[in-house]
């Protein structure tokens, strides 16, 4: 079956076929990062609290409030290749539908009320923060920390987080991760993404011109793909409404484990992308930094970084984060 992965939460290098940069065991459990971490300490254990992460809620958001301008630009390349929806609805049909469900519910934990009652506490109140109908979240186990989530037309769409994740981070750190998944819902990238990488895979297997065709679509695909997630960080972050949360899960991701978590410096972190910047500005470091990105699905982790603080710093989110406090002093009232 064709893997139909989307948005995990970290980046993955590009393999030589079509998988959206997934390794073979990745794609049989539908979305994993290849990405590991050390061994979970096994006496360590998650407590949720059921106070607030953030103060405001956003009753009006929508997704062009906070999408990135290279998202926007990449999803309107996208929305001009002819039939790409049409063909990506034909494409996936009903079965594979149920082998992705019934995989999720199988082999993962559907979080509830009644079950890890915290963490859905966390997702119901990012969806609240965000304006938008909170998904199904599944736990699955896995010591690759990862999020992915998936949307299947017709269906409600689900996130899965792997208990690793849940053992790296904080609770608002977390919560961070749910909102960047809710961020690629409110702004429909999962269709786009399942539709893009089914006709991609469809495509490589039709002679002649199909592997070019397939190679090019692959291309613009990751480069869509790099912009939406940029977008769904600007998403955590209008939750978390703190810039350092949101940096100290890309921290954690590119180099942290739990024994280590605490030792780890966000403000270093921004340093280290300020230098990469900097490495990266002569004509041979342009080079080397585009032949880098282009081979992943998710930009570098000190390139979100960077991009997150200085979104923080804009006017856009400020006036975006003065909208909240208006709308929720209006409720108090």
């Amino acid at each position: 079956m064709a893997c139909v992965s989307l948005s995990s939460l970290f980046f993955s290098p590009r393999e030589s076929t079509v998988s959206l940069g997934l390794n073979r065991e990745t794609r049989r459990n539908i979305c994993m990062s290849p990405i590991g971490f050390r061994t979970i300490q096994k006496n360590r254990r998650v407590r949720f609290s059921g106070c607030r992460a953030a103060s405001v809620v956003f009753r009006n958001l929508d997704a062009d409030d906070f999408r990135h301008p290279l998202d926007k630009q990449n999803t309107l390349i996208l929305r001009a290749i002819p039939g790409l929806n049409e063909v990506g609805k034909a494409l996936l049909g009903t079965i594979a539908e149920q082998v992705m469900l019934l995989e999720n519910i199988g082999t993962s934990v559907l979080v509830s009320k009644n079950q890890l009652a915290g963490l859905h506490q966390l997702m119901v109140e990012a969806a609240e923060i965000l304006n938008i109908e909170a998904p199904d979240l599944y736990v699955r186990q896995s010591s690759v920390p990862n999020a992915y989530t998936l949307a299947i037309s017709g269906k409600k769409p689900f996130v899965v987080v792997h208990t690793s994740l849940v053992e790296l981070l904080t609770r608002k750190e977390l919560q961070a991760v749910l909102a960047h998944e809710l961020g690629h819902l409110k702004c429909d990238h999962g269709v786009w993404l399942t539709f893009a990488n089914i006709l991609t895979l469809g495509a490589y297997g039709v002679p002649g011109l199909g592997g070019l065709i397939a190679q090019s679509l692959e291309e613009q695909l990751f480069r869509w793909l790099r912009a939406a997630e940029l977008t769904c960080d600007r998403a955590a972050l209008l939750v978390a409404q703190d810039p350092k949360v949101v940096i100290s899960v890309l921290m954690k991701l590119a180099g942290g484990c739990p024994s280590m978590a605490d030792q780890l410096n966000v403000d270093a972190f921004l340093e280290q992308a300020r230098s990469y910047d900097k490495a990266a500005s002569s004509p041979v470091g342009w080079y080397i930094r585009n032949a880098q990105t282009r081979q992943l699905s998710h930009p570098l982790p000190v390139l979100r970084a960077r991009e997150i603080d200085e979104w923080s710093r804009s006017q856009e989110y400020r006036t975006l984060l003065s909208r909240a406090i208006q709308v929720n002093m209006v409720q108090k009232a």
